[in-house]
């Protein structure tokens, strides 16, 4: 691995964690970005991300993308870009491995469905729910609640988080406070996995029949790169000419968001991460590229997201949140005994439902409407 540049975090200079921990001797050990990457692909949450919704419900099919799979395609374009621009790839993929801890089951739709329940008890918001996973729900150790993971894989799970709530994280929360930047590795994730559910919903969406190659000939980013593999391979297609599309636009966005990040990088001539935190974001693409990527998010919103197939599971789903939801605020005692017994009642009925996979969700339904 080349040598991390001054700008990037540094593993032995890191803010630490909640609950002091000895360091791991650096010749034998790993470094604490590592074992953050260790203790979420060993947790709980993690393992049930195979089972929850990416676009597609879980049982609709065996090649649709969940949100494991998403999360380790974040994870690799994460390291493989932090690479090129001699950042922290451990810190990147724990970031990227975490980042989806929170969603509730049937994907978006889920979580709309959850944040209107809880709209009058302090709403719900995914990327403060898989803080608090890391940081309270996940049950493994005798001496503390959650992973006591490092306040930099924290902060990159910390996406988004509301001016109250940012309010109750002190640290953490601040930035969000004063309008600073976190490190260029956890804006580097989230870029990750945007250019990853992108091009990958393109992938599934056409192998699921609700889009089609004409529809997406409509999108510039996806034309543009089409025409090259045609011209590549005369003749090439099927799924053969989608995955080499796809391949090719994944390509050309992680080669433009290096690029423009590192001219920007050179721009600013950060000497620290101190200095990062005060810049405006440092990762980003062109603005042609941005053109191109929101042109290409806003194709999938209307013609995938929307699609009648997908709202009618959409609907489905989020009557399925709410019935639980109502149940278990009417019959709080068919919540596990030994789950989160101290915490607020809403609180704890929507971590116990955002904690659900899709299948189990829909088990604890069929249960309401079978009694």
């Amino acid at each position: 691995m080349k040598s991390l540049a001054c700008y990037a975090v540094q593993s032995n200079t890191t803010l630490g964690r909640v609950h002091s921990e000895p360091v791991e001797p650096t010749q034998s050990g790993r470094n604490p970005f590592q074992r953050d990457r260790d203790r979420i692909i060993h947790s709980t949450a993690f393992r049930r991300l195979e089972y929850k919704t990416q676009v597609f419900l879980n049982h609709e099919g065996d090649h649709f993308r969940n949100r494991l799979t998403h999360s380790l395609e974040v994870a690799q374009i994460g390291r493989a870009v932090a690479r090129r621009l001699q950042l922290n790839e451990d810190l990147v993929e724990a970031i990227s491995l975490a980042h989806d801890l929170g969603h509730t089951p049937f994907g978006h739709a889920g979580q709309d469905a959850l944040n209107g329940c809880m709209k009058d008890h302090g709403g719900f918001e995914h990327n403060l729910q898989s803080l608090w996973v890391v940081d309270f729900l996940e049950e493994r150790y005798a001496k503390w609640d959650g992973l006591n993971l490092s306040y930099e894989t924290r902060e990159g799970i910390l996406k988004h988080c509301s001016a109250k709530n940012a309010q109750t994280l002190g640290l953490l929360g601040q930035r969000f406070i004063n309008g600073m930047q976190p490190s260029l590795e956890a804006q580097l994730a989230n870029l990750a996995d945007e250019i990853a559910y992108n091009n990958h919903d393109i992938d599934d969406g056409i192998r699921s029949g609700l889009l089609t190659i004409e529809q997406m000939d409509e999108v510039a980013l996806w034309r543009d790169q089409k025409d090259i593999v045609q011209k590549s391979f005369p003749g090439l297609s099927g799924r053969r000419m989608v995955y080499e599309v796809v391949r090719h636009i994944i390509h050309v966005l992680v080669d433009d968001l290096v690029k423009e990040t590192q001219q920007r990088i050179k721009a600013a001539n950060p000497l620290s991460v101190d200095d990062v935190r005060k810049e405006k974001s440092l990762v980003a693409f062109s603005g042609l590229m941005r053109e191109q990527a929101t042109e290409m998010k806003r194709f999938l919103f209307k013609n995938l997201y929307r699609h009648p197939q997908v709202n009618e599971m959409t609907k489905n789903a989020s009557d399925m949140i709410v019935a639980l939801f109502n149940h278990f605020e009417k019959h709080p005692q068919d919540i596990p005994s030994d789950f989160r017994p101290k915490d607020e009642i809403y609180r704890r009925i929507s971590h116990y439902i955002a904690g659900m996979t899709d299948r189990y969700a829909n088990k604890e339904f069929q249960k309401l409407i079978t009694k």
